[in-house]
Order: structure tokens, then sequence, then C-alpha cells
């Protein structure tokens, strides 16, 4: 592989050697030496942004991966494009996550660059990097943000955003007051970095090492550590001689990569959002990562790693643990090791080295000593979830995972909202919380609503079943089944859920059923409303009309191969 510098992706003019001497004239006018425009160009994809607080430490980041492309012999050039600060955006930031990676693949396909670094970490913006990056197939090579290190209230340690759902709850219960609220709300995101648990960030940055797109290592260095600047520089230098050498994406986003992901995915409690993330990075090379995987590796992979929300720990406990490196290890003989990574060596290669195992921790486990004996996500299938739904079961009350209850129904997140708290609400703590609309095309977006409040009127009740087309932050926990599919808005069977119908919940059998006569779901379907109309301009009217439902990872249809764009959504 020969590095093209500006001389690659030339505009046309109809005549090479003029487009070719105009670049370079403007390229000039950078004030760089001949000898700098003779370089690799390493582009630096910069997701950082004045509203995205997680990447407040990006320009420093930013400047030792430039460090790193400067000294391997590489002509680093950085270029912004869409920031997605989790908190920061109305609906959803998964509304967006598609128009970050159409950004990213855009940029990189017109742009004259040899190799790129991807720089992102709040929960969208590494897999909109590996969607866009994953259709332009340049030599690509992924650097997180790192996680937050954790703040104290009255001597406990105290992190984002498990700890936010934990108090708030508690706020919701009547257990603190406003007062104890506001004091411990400086303390939950005291530093720079993504969730300091196993939420979605970090859990996309733990599948990126497993994919083999970040080098080793990389996961868990919290934000504020010099080793997450060291890792930054030091992928800045392996770019360059990915531009000269490969591999590209393509090399390295396998079948096998996949499943080694799904494995991780499993092992660390991981976010239920990484099975869309994962489902839409596999579709984008041609891979269809169906829900059935899910649950094989689920059911063959132990859970090893004791975070929050399923466990203690947060993310600088598993660093200081070893983080990926060891976690690997101990999974070794489940992985498999022919997949390529980034360093241009296999993974076999990577884990061949003899380790110590650090046996004065108590985060990450061996393999013989799980925490649980099966993966923490499960796929559930039945008259309500047709093409599938999800149960993260680490995170949810054993005594609800095999239930039935009658179903208290919220047609839509603003009947949701005006009707949780309502003092004449007909809910006991043994129904079941139905959410419709919320899925990609009802929420738009599918928001992280799936984990709806228990109505306050239930005081002291600290879980019930939730069922929801919606999704689940990371950082959340209970009893949530989430990205029923289809979704109510697509017509699915959710849709049609009534105050007072009788729904089972079977985790054992792995079946989510709506226990109505297939004559009355039918009389309902000829009765219900017309759907809404659709969004009548712009990226909103795209998103409706093409985005795929979650078993396909919410990608957009013309988006991946026509080979994958059937109605088999999730197998």
């Amino acid at each position: 592989m020969k590095p093209e510098g500006f001389s690659g992706r030339l505009t046309e003019y109809g005549d090479r050697e003029f487009a070719h001497f105009l670049r370079r004239s403007f390229a000039r006018s950078l004030g760089l030496s001949d000898e700098a425009l003779a370089k690799p160009i390493i582009g630096i994809v910069n997701t950082g942004g004045e509203l995205n607080p997680c990447h407040r430490h990006f320009p420093e980041l930013v400047e030792a991966v430039r460090r790193g492309v400067w000294q391997a012999g590489g002509l680093p050039r950085e270029f912004p494009v869409i920031s997605l600060g989790e908190m920061q955006l109305s609906p959803t930031s998964m509304l967006m996550r598609n128009l970050l990676a159409m950004d990213v693949e855009v940029m990189l396909k017109a742009q004259p660059i040899d190799a790129a670094v991807l720089v992102g970490g709040c929960d969208k913006t590494l897999p909109g990097l590996l969607l866009g990056a994953a259709s332009a197939d340049l030599p690509s090579i992924a650097v997180a943000a790192g996680p937050m290190l954790t703040g104290r209230h009255l001597g406990e340690r105290v992190g984002a955003c498990t700890d936010c759902r934990r108090f708030w709850a508690a706020y919701r219960r009547g257990e603190l007051s406003r007062e104890e609220l506001e004091s411990i709300e400086g303390e939950l995101a005291p530093t720079a970095g993504t969730c300091a648990v196993m939420g979605t960030a970090s859990t996309m940055a733990c599948l990126a090492e497993a994919l083999g797109v970040m080098l080793p290592g990389g996961a868990s260095a919290p934000a504020v550590h010099a080793a997450r600047l060291r890792h930054a520089e030091a992928a800045g230098q392996r770019a360059v001689a990915m531009a000269r050498e490969g591999p590209s994406l393509s090399k390295i986003l396998t079948d096998a990569a996949f499943h080694n992901a799904l494995r991780v995915l499993q092992a660390v409690g991981g976010s239920t959002n990484c099975v869309i993330h994962l489902a839409a990075i596999a579709g984008r090379v041609g891979i269809r990562l169906g829900l059935d995987r899910v649950e094989e590796a689920g059911r063959t992979t132990p859970v090893l790693v004791d975070l929050k929300p399923l466990g203690d720990g947060y993310m600088e406990d598993f660093h200081a643990a070893g983080g990926m490196p060891i976690l690997l290890r101990e999974l070794r003989s489940l992985l498999d090791l022919d997949a390529l990574t980034v360093t241009g060596r296999r993974l076999g290669e990577e884990l061949a080295g003899p380790y110590e195992w650090p046996s004065w921790q108590s985060v990450i486990r061996p393999l013989a000593k799980p925490i649980q004996a099966e993966g923490s996500i499960v796929v559930l299938r039945g008259s309500l979830a047709p093409d599938g739904a999800l149960l993260k079961r680490a995170a949810a009350t054993p005594e609800l995972l095999e239930s039935q209850g009658r179903a208290v129904v919220f047609r839509s997140l603003e009947d949701l909202a005006r009707r949780i708290d309502a003092p004449d609400l007909d809910v006991r703590p043994d129904d079941i919380l139905v959410l419709q609309n919320a899925g990609p095309r009802g929420g738009p977006g599918m928001p992280e609503a799936g984990c709806l409040p228990i109505p306050r009127k239930l005081q002291g009740v600290r879980d019930m079943v939730r069922i929801s087309d919606a999704r689940m932050s990371g950082t959340a926990f209970g009893t949530i089944v989430l990205h029923v599919a289809p979704e109510a808005a697509a017509g699915g069977p959710l849709g049609l859920v009534r105050d007072g119908d009788r729904i089972a919940l079977s985790v054992a059998r792995r079946a989510i059923d709506l226990l109505v006569p297939e004559e009355e779901l039918a009389r309902r379907r000829r009765e219900s409303p017309a759907p809404a109309p659709p969004p009548s301009r712009g990226y909103e009217r795209l998103f409706h009309e093409h985005v795929e439902q979650a078993p396909l990872g919410m990608d957009f249809d013309f988006l991946r191969p026509e080979s994958l764009r059937r109605p088999d959504l999730s197998r």
C-alpha cells in the first residue's frame, strides 16, 4: 500500500495534472514545507464540541494523536464531524448516529487521507465513527475518550450515570430531599470523560478493542490519566504504519471479529444498546449479525466483570485490574484467535505471551469462577415480539424473570409523562408497565426511555417488569424488556396491547407473549387509527423513511449491502 498524500482523491476538472497542481498550490497556503507535503496524510476525525461535556478534554487528546503522527513520519490533519453529546440532544442522540456516520464516510472518501484516527467516546460517537469508516474502508484506528473518575458523597464513591439513576429513584420514593439531591449532583460527573460505569460508552470502547480496531489496553484508561494520552500518541504512530501497509477496516471487521465482540459484550455485562450498534457495523461490511448469535453468545459466555450497573466497581477499577488485555486472556478459549487487529497481528499473537493474573483484585473474575455462568443479555421472542426483544438479565430482579401480569399501557412518551404519577393511575406492584411508540420511527430515534419510572403512588416498590420498543441506557438497571420488534409504529403487536391485557414473561423459555386471542388482535388491527404522518422534510424525513428496525441495527436501508435488505430481521 503506497500512500498517495495530496495526490489522492483529486477533484475532477478533466485534467488530473491541473487538479494536482491546483491542490498543491492551495496546500502551500497551509505553510507546510515540501517535506511535510510529501508525508502520508493521517486524518484525525474529531467528534469533540463545546456542547459535549464528555469530550471536553479532546483538544489535549487530539494533540497527543497529532504528536504520534509526526513522530512516525506522517502529516496529521484534524477535521471535525458532528458531535453527539448524549445528554445534550433532543429527542435523542440515536436519531443522529446515522447522520454522524454519513458525515464520517463522506469526509473520509472525499479528502486526501491515507489513514484515519477516529476519536470519539460519548455513546453514539464511537459507533457512528466505526459505521462511517467501515463504509469508507480506509486503514482506520479508534481512540476512545476514556471514562470519568468517580466523585465522593458522604464518603461513598459515586459516578455517572448508574448512581444518577439510583439517587433519582430514591428521591422519587421520598428517601432523599431536594437539598440532598442537589449536593450529590456536583459529584456524579466530576471529570472529563464518559460515564464511569459499564454503560454504552465504556461497552463500545471494550467492543472496539475486541473487534481489533483499537490498540490493546485502550478501552479503559481514564480520560484524565496520562495513560490515555500515551495511548492516543501510540495510535497516531500506528496510523502512519497502517497508511503504508494496512490493514484496511474490511480486513479487520470480519465474522471472527464480531464473534469476539459478542463474547466480550456478554462477559462485561455490557449495554443492550451495543447489540444495535454491532448489528449496524456488521451490516456495513456485509455480515448479518442476527439476534440468534447474541443469544448463542449469551448461553455460552459467563459474566466476568463486576462493574456497575451489574456489580459494585467502576471503570477506573477495571483499568487498574488490567482491563481488556486481562479479560481477553481469560476468554481466550472462547475467542476466534485468527481475527486480525490494527497492530497487523492476529488476536492469538496478541494474547500469546505469558501474563500474571492480578489476584489482588476482584473486578475481573477468572473464567472458572464467574459472576454468572451465562451472559448478561438474553433474547426473547413470542407473540408480543415476533422479531425479538432484549432483556438484560444481569440487571434484573430474579423474582420477576418468570412472571405474568396485567398491562398498564402508555401510548407515547407524552402520555407516559402526563400519567405516570397521576394519583388515579390504575396500577399495582405486580402489573407490567408497557410503553408504545418509542421505537426507531415512533420515538423518533428510539430514545432511552425503556427504563420507565416506577409510579409515585407505589411507594417502596423498587422494580417492576417494564416493556417497550425503546432502548435503555447502559447505565440503567431493572427488569426491562427492550427493543421489541417490530415496533408499535411499524405495526408490531406491541401497538395492540390495551390496559388489562395479560402478558407472560419467561426468561427460562426466552419468551414474551401477549395472552390475547388472535381474533381480538385482528379486530384491534382493523380498528387501529391511521399512523401519524411522517415528518415533512429534512433529515427527520429521511430517517423515518429509511431507518431499519432494531435487530438490523437501526441503520438506513440504503447504506447496507443489497443482500442484507430483506424482511428476516433477527435470525
